[in-house]
C-alpha cells in the first residue's frame, strides 16, 4: 500500500493532540496545587469544593483533562485511518478537534461548566466526523470492495 500525497500532514495533526495534552496535564498541576488537593486523590470531594472555588476549578479542570484523554485513542486511529484516503480532510478535522479542547478546557477551567459546550460541540463533531470518515474508508479497503 503507498500512502497518499499529503500524508504527512497526518501525523503533524496527531502532535497537536499531544500538546493539548501536555497543556492540560500542567493546568492540572497548578489547580491542584492552587486547591491543595494531595496525591493520589483524583478529584476535590464535595465537602471541599462547597468550601473552595479552587476545589471547584481544579475538578473543573482535572475533568477537562480526563474527558480528552477519554477520546483521544478515537481521534489518532480514526486520524491515521481516515488520513489513507483523505489525508486533507483528516488532518483538517483533527486540527479543529485539537483546538476545541483548547476552547473546551478555557471555558470548563473557570469553574462554571457550562462554558465547555461550545468547545464540546465542536469536539464532539470532530470525533464523530474522523470516526465516520475512518468507517468508510475500511470499508473501501475491505477485499470484496476493491
Amino acid at each position: 500500500m503507498t500512502l497518499p500525497d499529503g500524508y504527512g500532514y497526518v501525523p503533524s495533526s496527531l502532535i497537536t493532540i499531544g500538546w493539548v495534552l501536555v497543556w492540560q496535564s500542567i493546568m492540572v498541576g497548578r489547580y491542584r496545587k492552587r486547591a491543595g488537593i494531595e496525591f493520589p486523590q483524583l478529584y476535590a470531594e464535595k465537602a471541599e469544593v462547597k468550601d473552595s472555588a479552587a476545589a471547584l476549578r481544579f475538578n473543573c479542570m482535572q475533568r477537562a483533562h480526563q474527558n480528552t484523554l477519554e477520546t483521544a485513542p478515537v481521534v489518532f486511529v480514526s486520524t491515521v485511518m481516515a488520513g489513507l484516503k483523505y489525508p486533507a480532510l483528516a488532518t483538517a478535522i483533527c486540527v479543529a478537534y485539537s483546538f476545541a479542547r483548547i476552547a473546551y478546557t478555557i471555558g470548563y477551567k473557570s469553574g462554571q461548566p457550562k462554558r465547555r459546550v461550545y468547545g464540546s460541540i465542536v469536539s464532539n463533531f470532530s470525533v464523530l466526523g474522523l470516526l465516520s470518515t475512518a468507517t468508510y474508508v475500511a470499508y473501501q479497503l475491505l477485499p470484496s470492495c476493491q
